[in-house]
């Protein structure tokens, strides 16, 4: 590629870069790029809610208690025996079960429920007949759980909806768009290769993706971590590998970019109408889990899924084809995964160069 291809693409940098950022019929697109930040915002406020729910019942507690203290209740222990060493509860009510134990006989059985709190972690006590029945302890502290948490929001939402349907709204609009708007002649009859408008058309739509996408997903960390107190931040962070992850999440997201601008580039020159193109790369890429090893690679989600440095597990009880759809079949190392990414989107771009070279303009058939 000479000098002069370079300039060319350049300019056609310049004009598309403005215009697919400030498209009107792109908007929608940053409503859903938000769409996830606002759940972490909703989530920084319930987990906000809860802390000082358990501040409050901790300073109406008899004891200052301590995590070991709320450990400390075993079965079996007798009401009289819990409020000893505990004090008495900062929430209680009971009920009254009329339960059956005959014929034409029953009895009253008292049901209790106790909550204790030492101001971060929440203890919730079932008593039958006096005695615990059940224990249940809500620890304030579940980095654990929220950074797998964090991964299936990234995993299942991020990446397979908001980025997907994203990047089919500004690739797809490439050259459609520009026949939408009886504009595309311009460049074709500009004196530049056809392949040069399409790289830069290309490079413009990958930008776009990746600011608007890269920086929804700094503000979903930067949501996620504002529910954590500093101390445990910190710690998460840097001792609990939170910082690497973060990093890793943001160079997904721009992978996800690439992979699927694309494929819905060389989709949006296939076809006039952008519906069955989309929904047959959806449906690919929702059974990628159940296609032979060779399919699987034909995939952008089995190469971002293989690096997400976070796996999600799958519950007791889950359904066979969600647990399938959670894990991670045949893991491959994270540089073939990019590789693999990589060689599919140079195909892609590809076969674009060769669609756009034949493509002929008709603008009364739209």
């Amino acid at each position: 590629m000479n000098r002069l291809w370079w300039t060319q693409i350049k300019g056609v940098l310049r004009l598309e870069l403005k215009k697919t950022l400030l498209a009107k019929r792109g908007l929608w697109i940053y409503f859903l790029a938000a769409s996830p930040v606002l759940i972490f915002i909703a989530f920084t406020f319930a987990m906000s809610a809860h802390r000082s729910r358990m501040e409050d019942l901790s300073r109406h507690s008899d004891k200052q208690l301590t995590y070991s203290d709320l450990q400390a209740v075993q079965p079996g222990m007798t009401k009289e025996e819990v409020i000893a060493m505990l004090g008495k509860p900062s929430i209680r009510w009971q009920y009254t079960e009329n339960r059956p134990i005959g014929p034409h006989t029953t009895e009253n059985l008292l049901h209790e429920h106790l909550s204790y709190s030492d101001g971060q972690d929440d203890l919730q006590l079932d008593l039958s007949d006096g005695k615990v029945d059940s224990i249940n302890i809500q620890t304030g502290d579940n980095r654990g759980q929220d950074s797998v948490m964090f991964a299936g929001i990234f995993q299942f939402f991020f990446l397979r909806l908001v980025v997907f349907f994203g990047c089919l709204g500004i690739f797809m609009n490439l050259f459609r768009g520009e026949v939408l708007d009886h504009s595309l002649h311009f460049y074709f009859l500009a004196p530049v290769r056809r392949e040069v408008v399409m790289v830069g058309k290309f490079i413009a739509g990958l930008l776009a993706t990746c600011i608007i996408f890269v920086t929804s997903e700094i503000l979903q960390t930067a949501a996620f971590l504002w529910h954590f107190s500093p101390g445990v931040r910190e710690l998460y962070l840097y001792q609990n590998h939170g910082l690497t992850q973060a990093f890793q999440y943001v160079g997904i997201t721009m992978l996800a970019c690439v992979g699927y601008g694309a494929l819905f580039l060389v989709a949006g020159m296939l076809f006039r109408n952008p519906i069955p193109p989309a929904a047959m790369v959806l449906i690919w890429e929702a059974i990628n889990p159940f296609l032979p090893s060779v399919l699987k690679q034909i995939s952008v989600i089995y190469y971002l899924k293989a690096l997400c440095p976070v796996n999600v597990p799958s519950s007791q009880g889950t359904p066979a084809l969600l647990a399938l759809l959670v894990s991670t079949s045949e893991p491959i190392s994270a540089p073939l995964a990019v590789l693999g990414l990589l060689t599919v989107s140079l195909l892609a771009v590809c076969i674009s160069g060769i669609q756009v070279r034949r493509m002929e303009i008709n603008y009364t058939t739209e």
